[in-house]
């Protein structure tokens, strides 16, 4: 193989001399075989990102099977409190943390700057939690699955104007792969007769339901950036703070005739153990993968939360099994497989979005130096780098 390389002669002569290099042979890079590319794809980050987002997973199994022992067993109908002590937990560990800190990462400084946004923010995830919650009191249990997957599109619109993440198409093509497999396991449980809840108010449920699955999305996207911009800590602090003050306020004045209701003996004070400790876990834990991957890899990664379980219920309140069951689980992890396969990327020359954003402001804010060509910085999985031509001019 060979290149040109023109070289510069005196301005009298009128003809071109060129030499030719030869490139060894052993810098000829062949291209990958199939298995080369199957390994760039399950590498070492994919693997530990799906494992991930299957812990977390895990922790919503939990959150799911201790509210529904309290439910069901106990009659404690206690969402609110249940999400009261979570927040309490995340005041003990993270805002004391904050508190203890000095200079800028202190809590008064922190407050100072913008206490209001945290506000915002703390109200949209209590309300979020309460508006599902609430949701399987007026319909089923297979509308909520399906329209508890609004969140994924919320995130990724969200991401890509707030957050400016652009993504291809295998991305696309991974979170429909996921949502298929939901539309699976719904059909499962139509086949198997798993149609849990009366349905009495059904319209008013599925309502509730996208408009919790907006305020998770919000929630969850300007969660991403905080913890990648900020500080996880930070975040969680502040969802101490403000969580634990309006859940308060809400627990009075809602479910404080629920509470005098409850039972209370050991195996009750066990399961809101068991509640508080995974979603302590799950708030804890989610802003270490939402940092080192996204909100919309993390929402496809929960989608496989019913999954699991399901899977308990089989032994723990004898549902009843489908192969659907496993399809659903593999269609899911295929998604995943497809969506974290290629890297997004982030656009970060703020002139070319302004205009974006701002289509009718004046031309003139926007300078004129050079070519306006966005630069990108890859933000998923591996960067992707392409080999330049070995042709160059001098």
């Amino acid at each position: 193989m060979f290149y040109f390389t023109p070289m510069m002669i005196p301005e009298h002569q009128n003809h071109v001399v060129t030499t030719i290099e030869t490139i060894p042979p052993e810098t000829i890079t062949a291209s990958p075989t199939l298995l080369q590319r199957i390994k760039k794809v399950f590498n070492r980050e994919l693997l530990l990102t799906l494992a991930l987002g299957q812990v977390l997973s895990l922790l919503i199994c939990g959150i799911g099977l201790t509210s529904k022992y309290l439910a069901d067993d106990f009659h404690a109908n206690t969402p609110v409190f249940q999400s009261f002590l979570n927040y309490i937990l995340l005041f003990l560990v993270y805002t004391t943390t904050l508190a203890v800190r000095q200079g800028e990462e202190n809590l008064l400084a922190i407050l100072k700057r913008r206490w209001w946004k945290y506000m915002i923010l703390g109200l949209i995830d209590i309300e979020a939690n309460y508006l599902v919650i609430k949701a399987y009191q007026y319909t089923t249990l297979t509308s909520v699955q399906l329209l508890d997957c609004f969140v994924i599109p919320v995130v990724l619109l969200l991401s890509w104007f707030f957050l400016l993440v652009r993504y291809k198409a295998v991305h696309f093509v991974g979170v429909g792969v996921c949502l298929l497999g939901i539309g699976c396991m719904v059909g499962a449980d139509v086949l198997v007769g798993r149609q849990q809840g009366l349905g009495d108010h059904k319209l008013l449920g599925d309502l509730l339901v996208l408009a919790g699955a907006t305020l998770y999305g919000i929630s969850n996207v300007c969660e991403e950036f905080i913890v990648k911009n900020l500080s996880r800590v930070e975040f969680l602090g502040m969802m101490g703070l403000f969580g634990s003050f309006f859940s308060g306020i809400q627990l009075a004045i809602m479910e404080h005739k629920e509470l005098l209701k409850v039972a209370w003996d050991w195996p009750i004070g066990f399961l809101y153990i068991g509640f508080s400790a995974c979603m302590f876990g799950l708030y804890s834990f989610m802003p270490v993968v939402i940092k080192r991957t996204s909100a919309t890899a993390v929402n496809l990664s929960l989608l496989t939360a019913d999954l699991y379980s399901l899977f308990c219920g089989l032994f723990l309140f004898q549902y009843k099994f489908s192969g659907l069951y496993l399809l659903s689980f593999f269609i899911i992890v295929l998604g995943l497989v497809l969506y974290s396969s290629s890297s997004t990327y982030v656009a970060q020359d703020p002139r070319v979005y302004k205009q974006f954003r701002n289509a009718g402001g004046p031309a003139t804010e926007t300078p004129t130096v050079g070519p306006m060509e966005p630069s990108v910085t890859y933000t998923s999985l591996g960067q992707e780098v392409e080999e330049e031509p070995r042709i160059r001019v001098a």
